[in-house]
């Protein structure tokens, strides 16, 4: 197998600069994009570019460059190596992002449109892109959506007056517990936790609190009746912001017929760093790869 490569951009806009984190293999050249869309905590390279010492499986960068595609994740402003504004940040200015850089990248490679996966808070932004820019979204793979009742939700809306400084300070054990809400310890590879809270610590040393703040007090933000394209709905057995009660309205409103619904097993919240993490992948691959649904 080719040697997959990682590779470094950055995109100016309205003197903002947005990291970009690449991977693929052999040569990105003629290569279907995937554009990943990160949460609420961390940023695109923690998130979806874990490396696990002994345990290469995690990455889900490394996978999707392993079967064929050019993958590219980015840092909403205020997030990891991206400008971190003074003001809050809001949704709507991270769809902003998403779009410039979903821009820089269909340009970069030549492609008209990019297949989109977006992971919890991302749903949210991610989904606001594709209802606005949806002719440049080839599918679309929305993972761990929240909706207006989840478990999750209804705990941060007592903590309300914590989300009204721009920005908080989490410590490398803060950043532990999302693998456990309503998830199975057998779950989890305690491995895995501490790599991710490392990462997460180096690396974001400040955290927005605009999206918790969005989260619960506009949602819903998302209308499925705007979303056009062919797209795939998934989450983990486990996850404790998604579940069919809250999710199914949705996915019946999508307009496209093309649409899947998957639960996964052995899975929560952050279901591409759990157990359940491969069948999660194969998922995704699988629904980026097949061709019926570019041509419906």
């Amino acid at each position: 197998m080719p040697e997959i490569i990682g590779t470094a951009h950055w995109v100016e806009h309205e003197g903002i600069r947005l990291y970009v984190w690449e991977k693929y293999s052999g040569n990105p050249s003629g290569k279907n994009v995937i554009v990943l869309a990160h949460g609420s905590a961390t940023a695109g390279q923690e998130s979806f570019d874990l490396q696990v010492p002994g345990k290469p499986s995690y990455s889900l960068m490394d996978f999707l460059a392993g079967e064929g595609f050019d993958v590219f994740a980015l840092d909403i402003r205020g997030f990891g190596r991206s400008t971190h504004p003074e003001t809050r940040l809001t949704t709507k200015e991270a769809g902003d992002d998403l779009n410039v850089v979903v821009d820089y990248v269909r340009k970069l490679r030549g492609v008209e449109s990019v297949n989109l996966l977006a992971w919890s808070w991302g749903t949210q932004y991610g989904g606001l892109f594709v209802m606005f820019h949806a002719d440049k979204v080839t599918k679309y793979v929305s993972y761990a959506q929240m909706h207006l009742e989840s478990p999750d939700l209804a705990r941060r809306r007592t903590k309300l007056d914590t989300f009204r400084a721009p920005y908080v300070n989490i410590p490398e054990a803060g950043w532990r517990p999302r693998f456990f809400s309503m998830t199975p310890p057998a779950v989890n590879d305690p491995e895995v936790v501490d790599a991710y809270a490392r990462a997460a610590a180096e690396v974001e040393l400040k955290t927005a609190t605009g999206p918790q703040l969005d989260m619960v007090t506009i949602m819903p933000m998302v209308n499925p009746r705007l979303i056009p394209v062919p797209t795939m709905v998934i989450h983990g057995e486990h996850d404790d912001v998604a579940d069919l009660d809250g999710l199914l309205p949705f996915f019946r409103q999508l307009p496209n017929p093309y649409k899947k619904y998957v639960v996964i097993a052995n899975a929560g919240h952050m279901m591409h760093l759990q157990k359940g993490h491969q069948v999660f992948q194969h998922e995704v691959a699988a629904f980026f790869t097949d061709p019926e649904a570019v041509d419906r």
